[in-house]
């Protein structure tokens, strides 16, 4: 369960960045959305990391509102 966990947080650490990213893009009008550049060709890859991420913040917050909590030990 540590590794998932680990996955977890990796996979929410990049969802931050590239939220931070498109944030700042739109201030500067240019594309800085990773997932998009870099699976943008594959709508369907794009839309699979993006349920991913999301799965993991949501998972992550419930483990971390419980005594269950294995990314912060």
């Amino acid at each position: 369960m540590k590794m998932l966990s680990k996955i977890m947080m990796i996979l929410v650490t990049i969802g931050g960045i590239n939220w931070g990213l498109v944030g700042l893009g739109h201030l500067l009008d240019k594309n800085l959305n990773i997932v998009n550049l870099l699976v943008g060709t594959w709508p369907m890859v794009e839309t699979i990391v993006y349920l991913l991420v999301g799965i993991s913040a949501i998972v992550l917050a419930s483990q971390c509102m419980s005594k269950k909590c294995s990314c912060c030990k």
